[in-house]
Parts: C-alpha cells; sequence; structure tokens
C-alpha cells in the first residue's frame, strides 16, 4: 500500500463491503472444520498436497487472466526458500494437530496467530511496539486457550498432541508473517502464494505417499465438498477477495471483522461435526474473541491475513 493509500485508510466500510468482509471471515473461520471433513476421506499430508496443488493451478490462471507478472528473478527466489520451509513445516504441523482433536479447538487456537504477531513484531519490526491495550488483548486471548485446555471433557490424549502441534504451528506461522513483511516490497502477494503453494504441493504428495495411512480411501460428496471449499473458498477466491477488500479499503477497517473467525468456526465445528459445546469451550471463544476485538481497535500495519488457517500468508503484503 503506498503513502497515499495509508493515509486515507477506511474506518468504516460501505454497507454492502462490510457484508462482504464479514463472509469472508466466516469462510476463513469454517476452513478448520472443512479440513476435518477432508480428513475422513483422504490422508492428512494428501489433503495438503490436493488442496495446494489446486490452489496453486486456480491462482495462475487468475493471474494470467488479470495480467499479472508471475516470473520471479534470482533474488525473489532466494527471498522465497526460507519462506517456503517455514511455510511447509507449519503447515505439516498444522494438519497433524487438526487430525488429532476436534475443529472448534482448531479454530481457536489459529485464531492466536494476530497475538503470536504482535509478540514476535514487538521484538523484530521498528516502531511496533505492545501497548496497555494490545497487552490486554494478549492477556484475554492467550487466557482463551488456557481454558480450552483446561477442558477435561475433550481433552484426551490424543487432543492434547493435537493442541500442542496446533501451538507449534501458530509459532512458526506468525515467524512466516514477520520474515513476510521484511520480503513483502519485494514479491507480491498473488505471486507469494502462488509459489508457496506450487512448491509445496508435490513434497506433501510425497509425504502422503510414504506416510499417510492411507492416500485417498472413501470418497463421498462431504469429502468433495470440503476439498473444493478449501481450494476455492479460502487458498483461492477468499485469498484474491481479501487482498483486493485490503487495497481498496486498508487493514484497519477490514481487521474490525475479524472477531468472526472463531465464532464462525466454533459454530459449524458444532453444527456439522457434532462436536461437544462444553462450558470451557464457551469461555474460551468468548476471551479468544474479546481479545481479537480490543487488539484491532488499533491501526493494524502487522495484523495476519485470514487464511491461512491453513496457515497460508499474511495480509501485511497489501499495506502485504
Amino acid at each position: 500500500m503506498n503513502n497515499q493509500q495509508g493515509s486515507a485508510e477506511a474506518t468504516t466500510l460501505p454497507l454492502r463491503s462490510a457484508l462482504f468482509a464479514a463472509f469472508l471471515c466466516m469462510l476463513f473461520g469454517a476452513n478448520a472444520v472443512a479440513i476435518k471433513i477432508s480428513l475422513a476421506g483422504i490422508g492428512i499430508f494428501t489433503v495438503a498436497g490436493l488442496r495446494f496443488g489446486g490452489s496453486a493451478l486456480v491462482l495462475a490462471c487468475y493471474a494470467k487472466a488479470a495480467g499479472l507478472p508471475l516470473a520471479l528473478n534470482r533474488r525473489q527466489w532466494r527471498l522465497l526458500a526460507p519462506l517456503a520451509v517455514i511455510f511447509f513445516s507449519q503447515l505439516c504441523l498444522f494438519y497433524q494437530g487438526v487430525s488429532r482433536t476436534t475443529a472448534t479447538h482448531a479454530t481457536l487456537i489459529a485464531n492466536l496467530l494476530p497475538f503470536v504477531v504482535m509478540i514476535l513484531a514487538h521484538f523484530f519490526i521498528a516502531g511496533d511496539r505492545i501497548t496497555r491495550r494490545t497487552l490486554l488483548g494478549l492477556i484475554l486471548g492467550f487466557g482463551g486457550v488456557v481454558v480450552l485446555l483446561l477442558d477435561h471433557d475433550t481433552m484426551s490424549g490424543s487432543a492434547w498432541i493435537g493442541d500442542s502441534l496446533l501451538l507449534l504451528a501458530v509459532l512458526l506461522w506468525g515467524v512466516n508473517a514477520i520474515y513476510t513483511k521484511r520480503i513483502v516490497d519485494h514479491i507480491s502477494p498473488v505471486q507469494m502464494i502462488l509459489y508457496l503453494a506450487l512448491v509445496s504441493a508435490p513434497f506433501f504428495l510425497i509425504c502422503g505417499f510414504f506416510w499417510d495411512s492411507f492416500m485417498v480411501g472413501t470418497i463421498d460428496w462431504w469429502v468433495r465438498g470440503a476439498l473444493f471449499y478449501q481450494i476455492f473458498a479460502t487458498a483461492s477466491f477468499g485469498f484474491v477477495a481479501w487482498v483486493t477488500m485490503l487495497r481498496r479499503y486498508g487493514a484497519t477497517a477490514l481487521h474490525a471483522f475479524i472477531f468472526i473467525m472463531p465464532v464462525s468456526g466454533v459454530f459449524f465445528g458444532i453444527v456439522l461435526l457434532g462436536e461437544p459445546l462444553t462450558v470451557n469451550l464457551i469461555g474460551a471463544m468468548i476471551l479468544v474473541t474479546a481479545g481479537l476485538i480490543v487488539v484491532n481497535r488499533r491501526p493494524a500495519a502487522m495484523m495476519p491475513a485470514p487464511d491461512v488457517v491453513a496457515g497460508e500468508t499474511t495480509d501485511n503484503t497489501s499495506d502485504k
């Protein structure tokens, strides 16, 4: 985002744009539910490989139709290489975590990302400091996850492992956001997510061949729909739509809707997967959502973009 755009960044949206932003956040929030459904018929690594292979194809078609440049020079490849390693590692952890815990837990833990980015930015991004307001948001957000981990009704041994893997994935996702902030002036958002998806997809499929208990099992309409959702609703359409909205209205106005994501994920996890609605889950959702609202009252120059539940990239590409 250039300086002129930044100085004119909106604080509110027109009604239609506000409804569309809310819709996008709802889509992003439900992504962990879609991953969980797809794992019923497709192996863990295979799902990731199919998702990002499909999204790379869609984004390449979009870039060609829009006349966007896709070729990278040597310097861009060197900058992208470390990010590709982080991207692949965070998603391995994320998908393994989702397979071992509930979609509602995955959604709430994934929404710790803005808080992790704030902590890392405090130390690694000049001028991005934690204030008393953002400290309150941090306490609320991480307090929500503590409440979630104390939920004895849902925390089996497998769930503990899954939640721990998700926490590690979110930490790497935060590192992804900080590194992206440093290189975003040299690589466009579409180039970045396209090549990350394109490079990682074959490695996921190779991992699936060796380590998935099955690569492709029973494929019903639910599994097909869940995979289609991940490819188009979030990793392709959602990404392009979010970046477009960011460029038009700025991060401050859009991040007022981020709180919808944990609510959406928990709602669809309960309705579509029949996951239990416990007192701890309600408390965790309230705390995480409240923390997001407190944090996002400030100008959001370093707040990460939604999708990537799946953790894919960050929106600093447009400011990310």
